[in-house]
């Protein structure tokens, strides 16, 4: 299979708090990276798949930050022209945002968490121990959202368009035990009762790469 030319989209708007921009586009080899909220923009005519990141940013923060607006366009644009999408964490509040879901600030989660993943390839070989740090959740999802996994804390943990290639995830995939000291100096994470030595999320996004490569969506 041909590497697929995935464009990741970084949404951080605190030069601090890249570092989980960087992280994900490194778990995707090859990736094109976009600056969306410094105003780049990506070509969707050489973009095989897009990827949304998170952002310490609020989806209401939309008037302050009026890029949101123009990526809650990008998305509806990519659902109407079927090209694969994942967005993670603020991306996962942004898609759901876009498409008619709500998003309402919750108190920070900064925590290894036990997710019930659906049957989905997304999740293949993926661990249900997965790093949550976020402040924010989709409290209903989009109408063409699918809850694919579920939370004590958190209904509508991950989701999926019914007929476009759209998944969405509030966890970051990204996270790894080597991020452990940056999260718990930010955001006082923790790992709780569970161990990184459990978790293996960076698989979404090699699912993610290899369904987008073999059409398979």
């Amino acid at each position: 299979m041909t590497q697929p030319r995935i464009v990741v989209c970084r949404n951080e708007v605190d030069p601090a708090h890249e570092y989980h921009c960087d992280a994900l586009a490194g778990s995707l080899p090859g990736a094109v990276e976009v600056d969306y909220a410094a105003g780049e923009r990506p070509d969707l005519d050489d973009a095989d798949a897009v990827v949304l990141t998170g952002s310490t940013a609020g989806v209401y923060e939309a008037d302050a930050y009026p890029w949101m607006h123009s990526q809650m366009a990008l998305v509806e644009t990519l659902v109407d022209r079927e090209i694969p999408a994942l967005a993670v964490c603020f991306g996962h509040q942004l898609a759901n945002a876009a498409l008619g879901g709500d998003v309402e600030a919750h108190g920070t989660t900064a925590r290894l968490v036990e997710a019930d993943f659906a049957p989905d390839p997304l999740f293949d070989g993926v661990s249900p121990i997965v790093p949550a740090v976020h402040g924010d959740v989709v409290t209903r999802p989009a109408p063409e959202m699918d809850v694919i996994a579920t939370t004590e804390h958190y209904e509508a943990f991950a989701t999926r368009h019914r007929s476009a290639p759209l998944w969405t995830t509030q966890f970051h995939p990204e996270f790894t035990a080597a991020h452990r000291d940056r999260l718990a100096a930010d955001y006082d994470f923790t790992t709780g009762e569970h161990s990184f030595r459990d978790a293996n999320a960076g698989w979404v996004y090699a699912n993610f790469a290899r369904i987008v490569a073999a059409d398979d969506h």
